[in-house]
């Protein structure tokens, strides 16, 4: 299967882009693995006329926002992200009724349409820095409540005002299960992703991104560390540094959309170029100005 793809891949000038949460055999097939925002960026360096991108639908609509000319193909179109649906138009209307100085902040887990009518994307890697950016005093950070709170805390200056979404995987972790876990591995550090609750924020020795979490974890001279993010992160952490030790939290720590990807689906849309991403010209233009502020800003 892997020399039938790459092989395709070739022949269709393609590129294959993996999240960290993908499933590790897909990861291993991939041209680049990494976080939303990573990921974001290199969409528009390939030349390639195909991506297949081995992430969620939100994932994949932003790489068409931001590669027009370029066909983007899914694994599996039902791979979504809830919390991207937990913000809508409406909601973005009533609180710019409300304040006049407001921006618009969105996370880039959300939909094209909800991207449509905000000011600037951004990821958990970058959010800080761009909100501290931004001119406007009020934020109406969407629609992750627990990373909107992580910033707030960062940038005290803004008057941020949280929407009340939520990844499920992130936010179903708990201080006391952590607690639990490092009395287990006294000697292991623990990281965390900003969209788990501040209860386990405030356990972690470290809070950052996926590529942060990677980053940290290649970087550090500590041997032991508990895991505060989804598991698909172990591949990259094993490949950087097999001889350390990572332990999860639990077996929840799943996104099982993420999961949905194979490298069987991945040869299949490459064989037959369906599942592709369309998105109408409005939506497209609307969502683009957003996307590319966040470019600008993330740097």
């Amino acid at each position: 299967m892997f020399d039938e793809i790459q092989q395709l891949k070739k022949k269709k000038n393609a590129v294959i882009l993996a999240h960290y949460y993908a499933p590790d055999d897909v990861q291993y097939i991939a041209d680049d693995v990494g976080d939303s925002y990573f990921l974001s960026k290199k969409a528009t360096e390939y030349e390639a006329d195909i991506i297949v991108f081995c992430g969620v639908l939100f994932m994949g609509e932003s790489a068409k926002i931001l590669n027009p000319d370029k066909k983007v193909l899914m694994p599996d179109l039902k791979a979504d992200c809830p919390m991207a649906h937990m913000v809508t138009p409406e909601d973005i209307r009533k609180i710019r009724s409300e304040y006049e100085d407001i921006a618009v902040v969105c996370y880039i887990n959300s939909t094209a349409e909800a991207k449509m009518y905000s000011d600037v994307c951004i990821t958990s890697s970058n959010a800080v820095k761009i909100v501290k950016k931004i001119p406007e005093k009020n934020i109406y950070f969407i629609p992750d409540r627990n990373l909107g709170r992580y910033v707030a805390e960062q940038v005290p200056e803004k008057n941020v005002i949280l929407h009340d979404g939520y990844c499920p995987t992130h936010d179903d972790l708990r201080a006391d299960r952590i607690q639990k876990i490092k009395k287990a591995h006294p000697n292991a550090l623990f990281f965390a992703h900003p969209e788990c609750r501040s209860e386990v924020l405030r356990e972690a020795d470290y809070i950052g991104s996926t590529s942060g979490i990677v980053h940290f974890a290649r970087e550090s001279q500590s041997r032991e560390f508990v895991i505060g993010t989804e598991k698909g992160i172990l591949c990259a952490l094993k490949k950087n540094d097999p001889d350390k030790r990572y332990y999860l939290v639990d077996d929840n720590q799943i996104c099982s959309d993420m999961k949905r990807i194979t490298p069987g689906k991945v040869l299949d849309v490459l064989k037959h170029e369906r599942n592709e991403v369309l998105i109408s010209e409005e939506t497209r233009r609307k969502a683009l100005n957003p996307l590319v502020r966040m470019l600008e800003l993330g740097d």
